[in-house]
């Protein structure tokens, strides 16, 4: 038996046959099912692109203009939750108020998903100094790097005000504000060629394009996407 990081409540966590005879390692769940169930998952009609749930069409109206800002090279983002009022609060308390525990909740909403996906290179998008500093860990390293070998490339520019302070407009109208880190060294042995960049939530995406845009000249020829546990 175990408490719950969301309600506090003790709870014992189930366990199905799959997971005592899997060859990996078991994974102990820190919230309670009832919990669980307040993280609505996408589903239905979604963005061919970047995951978004739609009532009509294929494509995302802000994945229509990145269309057309990259002239059709696009990136894939994969998502698995809304972003909704249960997600908000959380983001508040682990971003916000700096509670480095939250972290376990977001690990175990997404770490199924990932465990089934391989990529040879994992790379987070890093927290400015300035909120580093301020609440001492790197919020999505934090959540990817006791799942996942990261690589972690990308520098956050200093001065770069973060994409939750600002309206969808200034979002989109965001400069670049990433530099690769030359200093990093990149392992040889590429079996995908593929690239994940790790983020916390997709709003419009310029982030992340941002975020493959600088990747593109570490890693030529490669073929990048992103993650995003909500959107």
């Amino acid at each position: 038996m175990r408490k719950c990081l969301m309600c506090e409540q003790v709870f014992t966590p189930a366990i199905y046959f799959a997971e005592i005879f899997s060859l990996k390692k078991y994974r102990e769940k820190k919230i309670c099912q009832h919990c669980q169930k307040q993280f609505l998952r996408l589903t239905g009609k979604q963005c061919a692109i970047c995951s978004k749930m739609l009532d009509t069409g294929i494509i995302c109206s802000d994945c229509e203009r990145w269309k057309r800002i990259y002239q059709g090279d696009v990136l894939v983002n994969h998502s698995l939750y809304r972003y909704d009022s249960t997600f908000h609060d959380l983001m508040v308390s682990y971003k916000r108020r700096g509670d480095y525990a939250m972290r376990e909740i977001l690990q175990e909403l997404c770490y199924e998903y990932l465990s089934k996906n391989k990529y040879d290179f994992y790379v987070p998008v890093p927290t400015s100094p300035e909120h580093r500093e301020r609440r001492q860990f790197d919020t999505i390293s934090a959540i990817y790097g006791d799942i996942l070998p990261l690589t972690p490339i990308l520098i956050k520019k200093e001065g770069s005000h973060a994409q939750g302070e600002k309206n969808k407009e200034e979002r989109l109208k965001t400069p670049q504000g990433f530099l690769v880190d030359k200093t990093i060294n990149i392992r040889e042995n590429v079996q995908t060629g593929k690239i994940l960049i790790l983020d916390d939530i997709y709003t419009t995406g310029r982030t992340l394009y941002h975020a493959r845009d600088c990747l593109k000249e570490a890693f030529h020829g490669m073929q990048i996407e992103s993650f995003s546990i909500c959107h």
